[in-house]
């Protein structure tokens, strides 16, 4: 199945769907999570920890760590049914001892359009920002030399 761009109505399905996971993680809404949520999924965290859908509703209900989510720029692809999307993605987070820090990476998330055309999220993973090992590719520089970033 070859890769896809999303028409306007359905990006919008999409960017609707990630508002509505980042607004329920925030405001504890944990019927609005599950509906959000595929059987099926599978939630990797920025640690490494992986959870279930029941997992993941109960490390929201029980840790209430979701104080604010924001997402950069997306990049969508489509492949027939399912989305990909991949993108910036930070996290302001209570901790356990009731402070609070910042986690910031990249999230790749996969969504699957059910029969009657919800979308549902079947994968997360976020990678946190973390030392480069390596410097920049010629192409990474380039891209962002052109952007007017530095590299």
């Amino acid at each position: 199945m070859s890769e896809t761009h999303p028409s306007a109505q359905v990006e919008a399905q999409l960017r609707d769907a990630e508002l509505r996971r980042q607004r329920a993680l925030v405001d504890l809404d944990l019927d609005a999570l599950d509906a959000l949520m595929d059987d099926s999924l599978v939630h990797i965290h920025a640690p490494g920890v992986t959870h279930t859908k029941a997992q993941l509703l109960e490390h929201t209900a029980t840790r209430h760590a979701y104080l604010q989510v924001a997402r950069g720029e997306l990049n969508i692809r489509m492949f027939g049914d399912v989305a990909v999307l991949t993108g910036p993605i930070t996290n302001r987070l209570r901790t356990a001892e009731g402070g609070e820090r910042t986690l910031a990476g990249v999230a790749t998330q996969v969504l699957r359009r059910r029969a009657d055309g919800a979308w549902r999220f079947v994968s997360f993973q976020m990678t946190p920002y973390g030392e480069q090992a390596w410097p920049s590719l010629p192409s990474e520089t380039r891209a962002a030399n052109d952007q007017g970033e530095e590299a």
